[in-house]
């Protein structure tokens, strides 16, 4: 068996990088010990807002095998989004990078399915389930156990190769596979660049963010009104946040990505200062038609705008 765990880790991480994924590691399924008292913690203080799925399926999140039955393999993957250009006009409220081109979600899931089938394939009958940001799992705890890179003081995962500009989805499946080394080293050191550049004080202490004053918080899953204690602080920015990314070191390392699906939507990044502020229902369901910030709909993203000319 422990022949064919290797063989099986082996041909599973090479398609997975032919598909387009940066990299690939493999965890055992078991239960998120060290995790646990962090997302109690995390809940009780209410870091969580107004996400209140957060609080569902506690169990599920710290236990991959209450969501796929026999599990013994997490396959962690990323996915690197990284743009060769950004917005040109400087006065422009900002989008963060992640949502240039189509959605994620989507593009994730056909290269999961992929995979999955492609497992089938070669090795037989697998039962397994994809999952990316939207089920209960830990994206972070296994990205790391898997030895993807580790958790920085942002909360990001960051990667000596790559840097953090990437996304992170899983395989759960039935069978035993090799397993990575888990990341204990933490390569911040004593850099806090981006505690110090977030402006709304939003992470609080090393890996533990409050989301009640984190700004992609507040302009993509915050339903009610932005408070007024805001103002002035979003750094203009109207969609997600970069800034606690831009500063990080290790992004130095990262290198624009070669999904297709990714690319730009003619004309988005040419936008200027006046024509988001007079963006219209036709023009955000024409540019946004594939994209993540549908999620945001028209009125959120309005809302985010007008909050911004209020300085």
């Amino acid at each position: 068996m422990e022949a064919n765990a290797t063989t099986y880790s082996n041909l599973i991480k090479a398609e997975a990088l032919r598909l387009g994924f940066g990299q690939c590691g493999i965890s055992r399924a078991e239960f998120l010990e060290e995790e646990a008292p962090r997302l109690e913690a995390w809940l009780q203080k209410g870091l969580h807002g107004t996400m209140g799925y957060m609080e569902n399926h506690f169990d599920k999140r710290l236990d991959p095998r209450l969501l796929v039955e026999g599990a013994k393999s997490v396959i962690s993957l990323s996915l690197n989004y990284y743009p060769e250009e950004t917005q040109t006009d400087p006065e422009a409220p900002k989008l963060s990078k992640y949502a240039y081109g189509q959605d994620y979600h989507e593009v994730i899931k056909s290269k999961l399915s992929n995979l999955l089938n492609y497992i089938r394939t070669e090795i037989g009958e697998v039962s397994g389930r994809a999952f990316t940001d939207s089920a209960p799992v830990l994206d972070r705890a296994w990205a790391k156990k898997s030895g993807l890179g580790w958790v920085g003081k942002n909360g990001n995962v960051i990667s000596k190769k790559t840097g953090s500009f990437f996304f992170l989805a899983e395989l759960i499946i039935d069978l035993e596979l090799e397993y990575d080394q888990n990341i204990q080293t933490d390569h911040c050191g004593t850099c806090t660049r981006c505690i110090d550049a977030c402006p709304t004080e939003a992470i609080i202490s090393a890996a533990v963010v409050d989301a009640n004053k984190c700004i992609s918080y507040l302009t993509i899953e915050l339903k009610d009104e932005i408070s007024t204690q805001f103002q002035g602080k979003m750094e203009n920015w109207m969609f997600g946040c970069d800034i606690c990314q831009d500063v990080c070191p290790w992004n130095r390392f990262s290198v624009p990505h070669t999904v297709a699906e990714f690319k730009p939507q003619p004309g988005l990044l040419q936008m200027s200062k006046a024509d988001w502020e007079d963006i219209t229902q036709d023009v955000f369901s024409t540019i946004f038609k594939n994209s993540a910030v549908k999620r945001t709909k028209y009125k959120g993203l309005s809302r985010n705008i007008n909050f911004l000319k209020q300085v």
